[in-house]
């Protein structure tokens, strides 16, 4: 296809696709001459990823092309080039270690991990931006008084954990290993916000059941 026609199909104007490669972030297409390239399948789904980085998700040019250069990194295993991708979008700030909630905070995650018997995550915590989040999230609650019970976290943890299987079930649809990081990735700024909203909707739901919708005490 040429560039209008990719610019028809993605919904993106031509001068943002030609801005896009000359930032990087999408291939050049194969030249037909000096003024004309043509592009395939691959740029328009590219571009699908791109346009969602930085049109839903608003992250900077250079942390897409960060990210894009995970993607395309096929030096690396699948789980650590998928890892890599991801921990390469924006994440929570490093906790402050010395802080007594944080510490406490941080056993509380290990022992979840540990009753889990999730060893590979065990294996991570060092370098997950998601046991981090979980730290600071854990740490914060602690801090005004709230400590979660330990029981109830493994009950979400194994919900996720079915959640996750579906995930990697879905990637596996996907041809290519590139396709299936980029999955992950749309994953993390579209499918996510989705997951939490069908999550306060079931809440919404559970509540009416229960409690209806009057003025009952």
């Amino acid at each position: 296809m040429r560039l209008a026609e990719l610019s028809e199909r993605s919904g993106v104007s031509t001068a943002t696709i030609k801005y896009y490669l000359r930032e990087g972030l999408l291939a050049p297409g194969r030249q037909i001459n000096a003024r004309t390239a043509e592009y395939d399948e691959d740029h328009l789904r590219r571009l699908r990823l791109v346009r969602a980085m930085i049109q839903i998700g608003r992250l900077p040019v250079a942390t897409v092309r960060e990210v894009l250069g995970h993607v395309d990194d096929d030096s690396l295993p699948r789980t650590i080039r998928m890892g890599a991708a991801m921990w390469a979008l924006p994440q929570v700030a490093e906790p402050d270690e010395e802080d007594e909630h944080v510490r406490s905070a941080h056993e509380a995650a290990d022992q979840l991990l540990e009753s889990l018997g999730w060893s590979n995550a065990q294996a991570l915590v060092s370098i997950s931006p998601a046991y981090r989040s979980l730290v600071v999230a854990m740490a914060a609650l602690r801090r005004i008084g709230i400590d979660w019970d330990a029981q109830l976290l493994v009950a979400y943890a194994r919900l996720m954990h079915q959640a996750a299987v579906l995930d990697l079930d879905f990637l596996e649809r996907h041809p290519s290993e590139a396709e299936k990081v980029e999955t992950a990735v749309l994953g993390a700024i579209l499918v996510d916000p989705m997951l939490q909203s069908l999550h306060r909707l079931a809440q919404e739901e559970e509540s009416a059941r229960r409690y209806g919708f009057g003025d009952q005490q």
